[in-house]
């Protein structure tokens, strides 16, 4: 099996690199090689890769940047992603696309399930919801894989922040009233493989899932959990006080409650992720390891 894996650089599409191993043929690109913005350059990189499946790990993910630039984030998130649908529909191809936790409110006190309403607070919430209304409008062959929170080894997430201003800080303010499931790029990549291999079996079922740790915090939480593993593996740590998120404002307002449940992922696919400790544990281990937490 073939999979191409639209974007090369970001948390996810690094992760599904690595853990495809020898298992897949992978092929990631992303700009210049292929501009989900350009509709040529979607048809020349299906063409030239002949995949068995596509997954669009590429996003305008920039949530306060999208504020001022709203252009960008809809060329990106819908325009981008819906004439990548076009072009695998008409190639017969399944496509596998992320999406998010902002699609949502928050103002629902319990988890967030495929079937609540949606009602994104912002420009990036807007535009990926609208990425998702629009892959279904191209085809009907698809998964929407909506998650939240995301950290891993690469790039730049919260995790890696946390470890950084720990070696800078003793003491550091961290929101404590916005709840979510952090979750790990690895185990989101283990999840995706484990979907395309039942597409490829002709076993895969379409439609929106949710993709999320089991278990949920908040932000002091998280930041708590992080110092103290840290702490106990001869890492950075620092004090984390709790603050409410009026008294850091942002330019982009946050959903209270980013919580997804993953239920019916869990019952299609019999996929239910780790619970973000675990990863988490697994995620600083490596980075305090391999010295890039910086």
């Amino acid at each position: 099996m073939t999979i191409l894996v639209v974007g090369h650089s970001g948390q996810v599409a690094r992760a599904i690199a690595e853990r495809a191993g020898l298992d897949y043929e992978t092929v990631s690109l992303g700009r210049p090689d292929l501009d989900l913005t350009d509709k040529a350059s979607i048809s020349a990189a299906l063409e030239t890769t002949r995949p068995s499946i596509v997954i669009n790990a590429a996003a305008y993910t920039a949530v306060d940047k999208a504020e001022s630039d709203e252009e960008a984030a809809f060329a990106v998130n819908e325009t981008g992603p819906a004439m990548l649908a076009r072009a695998c529909k008409a190639k017969g191809l399944p496509l596998i696309h992320y999406s998010t936790d902002y699609v949502f409110d928050g103002a629902k006190s319990d988890p967030y399930n495929e079937n609540d309403p949606t009602s994104p607070l912002g420009v990036y919430g807007r535009s990926k919801l609208a990425g998702e209304q629009a892959i279904a409008q191209e085809t009907d062959d698809f998964v929407i894989l909506r998650t939240a929170w995301v950290y891993s080894p690469f790039g730049g997430n919260f995790v890696k922040t946390m470890l950084r201003l720990a070696g800078e800080r003793d003491a550091l303010n961290i929101v404590a009233d916005q709840w979510g499931c952090p979750t790990s790029a690895i185990d989101i990549a283990d999840a995706t493989l484990a979907i395309s291999n039942r597409f490829a079996a002709g076993e895969g079922l379409r439609g929106v899932y949710h993709l999320a740790a089991p278990d949920s915090t908040n932000w002091h939480g998280f930041a708590e959990a992080i110092f103290s593993v840290s702490e106990e593996l001869g890492g950075p740590s620092a004090k984390a006080s709790p603050i409410s998120a009026s008294d850091y404002p942002t330019p982009a307002a946050r959903p209270a409650n980013s919580r997804l449940d993953g239920t019916k992922l869990e019952r299609d696919y019999g996929l239910r992720l780790p619970s973000w400790r675990d990863s988490m544990r697994q995620c600083v281990t490596r980075l305090l390891k391999e010295g890039t937490s910086r």
